[in-house]
């Protein structure tokens, strides 16, 4: 369980100090396997009132603290051993650092005159390898300016951020006084006046524009939305964006691989797409075939080395996603109806979501269709859920077919491209809203990569449900090696299993075990969702699916 205590503590090192100036700038939750290395620093951390979450493994708490920063109003903090400690939570950091999710890790270092010490590696490199900003400690007399410099970074930079923390700087005793100053937040970054100007004048001589958002774009729904009601626009968001205008009449829902054939046939019909804090990039454009020969294409980020990053742009606007909205909203003319007709209207209605699209019925005696699956689960779950997706072959099942409530309810932690991370991703984001039922879609590869963390999530005692979708293989280089291009005799054996009881497997570790072949088999997990408690694993057999629909498009990408 997360672990709490009184606030009223003495700063006796640096370690302390470290706690003190965190905790007195602000940060929600602590996660980490402890050794001998953070000890100390933890403990501060929990004695100044920071909740603390015990994973089985390093990796586990790094997605763990990642999910929870990505939804969070105060950055999450991950604490981790010297050198083998950070070396098993680098895959986690890797993900957070290349999502950009505003994250601290406190990784103990050893001692600069510990030349030969058997966890010696240079941690600074590590970091910066993967994408995050190495920061340390140096010293008691710069203890509260290095991790005021770090906290600043992860929150107005919206970086991971790596500190290194050398044990005898740690345990040097603390200045005699610590003042902690907060630093100041930048001011949003507003767009030029002609940029402003030009968007207009491409809006107007628009009929059919589409608005995409994304990670960027998360904080100015409201002002985005209120534009595109303005101008006649579609709405539609990247997948870490899902949700964002979930109730709109004219939500396309996700832009990209996860869009439904109506969706996507709307957004490659656009005149004019507008990218807001939106890379544009491969999966969000289906590779550019989403965007018309003679489209026009706007991207507005307040990072300037983005725009154009990943395609051609008609317009690239440096500014705040919030500001360039109400900037631009203010300079347009009357409400205009354009791409937002009649007849878009009740297209959408019919057929806005996969769940409402006809597909063949691949389901067997004994395996169910991964989308038939899908679809009933959604129909069993309460609205309020909170969706959180490992990556695989399966993840745009759950991805398109689990709706979810708003965009704080959708962690998609795909930035890496690595399998496993999905079970801890979503405990962590399962956190930070305690009111919604948390449900992780996960395929058995992913499962069992990360399954020490099932034994976190029976200990919290929350109510949890984990989807998994079992094809007992590495499904997508199955059906990537196994496909066209490839030979007939291809040998899968290297990414094939034989199949495994998950249900038992997960009653082991004291939760309720499903295994779902049928419909009729969900019986139990409705009985199971009328009263929640503890942890539900679904272990669903599902039918070979030839590869998901958005596979071959992603396999282009590698």
């Amino acid at each position: 369980m997360p672990t709490a205590a009184p606030t009223a503590v003495p700063t006796a090192t640096v370690a302390d100090v470290v706690a003190q100036v965190l905790t007195e700038l602000g940060v929600g939750h602590a996660f980490g396997v402890v050794g001998s290395g953070n000890f100390a620093v933890t403990n501060a951390l929990i004695a100044r009132g920071v909740p603390f979450t015990a994973a089985r493994h390093e990796g586990g708490a790094a997605s763990m603290a990642d999910g929870y920063s990505r939804f969070s109003a105060h950055p999450g903090v991950l604490t981790l051993h010297q050198g083998c400690g950070l070396t098993n939570a680098v895959t986690g950091i890797g993900e957070a650092a290349k999502s950009r999710t505003p994250m601290i890790v406190l990784t103990a270092d050893v001692a600069a005159s510990s030349r030969l010490s058997n966890f010696r590696i240079d941690q600074d490199a590590l970091a910066l390898s993967v994408g995050a900003v190495p920061e340390r400690v140096h010293s008691a007399e710069t203890a509260v300016a290095d991790v005021t410099r770090a906290w600043q970074t992860a929150v107005h930079g919206r970086r991971t951020v790596v500190v290194s923390l050398p044990l005898d700087v740690q345990a040097s005793p603390a200045p005699e006084t610590t003042t902690v100053r907060r630093p100041v937040a930048p001011a949003p970054v507003r767009p030029a006046d002609s940029a402003v100007r030009e968007l207009v004048r491409l809006i107007d001589e628009s009929e059919r524009p589409v608005f995409v958002a994304g990670r960027g774009g998360r904080n100015a729904g409201d002002e985005i939305a209120a534009l595109a009601d303005r101008v006649g626009a579609l709405v539609a968001t990247s997948a870490v964006a899902n949700g964002l205008f979930r109730g709109h009449e004219f939500d396309l829902g996700i832009s990209g691989g996860f869009s439904a054939p109506l969706t996507a046939e709307l957004i490659s019909n656009a005149d004019l797409i507008v990218g807001w804090g939106c890379a544009l990039n491969m999966w969000t454009m289906r590779h550019g075939s989403l965007i018309g020969e003679n489209t026009r294409v706007v991207q507005i980020d307040d990072t300037a080395e983005a725009l154009g990053a990943h395609r051609p742009v008609t317009l690239g606007i440096h500014g705040d996603c919030r500001a360039t909205a109400a900037d631009v909203l203010a300079a347009v003319g009357d409400t205009a109806q354009r791409y937002r007709t009649a007849e878009v209207s009740a297209r959408l209605a019919e057929r806005r979501w996969w769940n409402d699209t006809p597909t063949e019925n691949l389901s067997t005696a004994d395996t169910i269709d991964p989308r038939v699956f899908s679809a009933e689960l959604d129909r069993l779950l309460p609205a309020e859920r909170l969706v959180a997706i490992d990556s695989g072959n399966f993840m745009g099942y759950p991805s398109t077919y689990l709706r979810v409530p708003d965009h704080h309810s959708f962690c998609f932690t795909q930035a890496f491209q690595s399998i496993g991370l999905g079970l801890a991703s979503g405990l962590g984001a399962a956190l930070t809203r305690p009111d919604r039922l948390p449900v992780i879609g996960t395929g058995d590869g992913g499962f069992l990569m990360g399954i020490a963390e099932l034994e976190t999530a029976v200990r919290l005692g929350t109510p949890l449900v984990i989807a998994v979708y079992d094809d007992a293989a590495y499904g997508a280089e199955v059906h990537h090696f196994a496909g066209p291009d490839h030979a007939d005799d291809v040998d899968l054996s290297t990414v094939t299993f034989p199949d495994v009881d998950i249900a038992a497997v997960a009653r082991g570790y004291g939760a309720t075990g499903v295994t779902v072949r049928t419909t009729a088999d969900l019986a139990p997990v409705a009985e199971w969702l009328r009263s929640p408690q503890g942890v539900l694993v679904i272990d669903a057999k599902i039918a070979p699916d030839g590869g998901a629909w958005w596979l071959a498009e992603a396999f282009r990408g590698h």
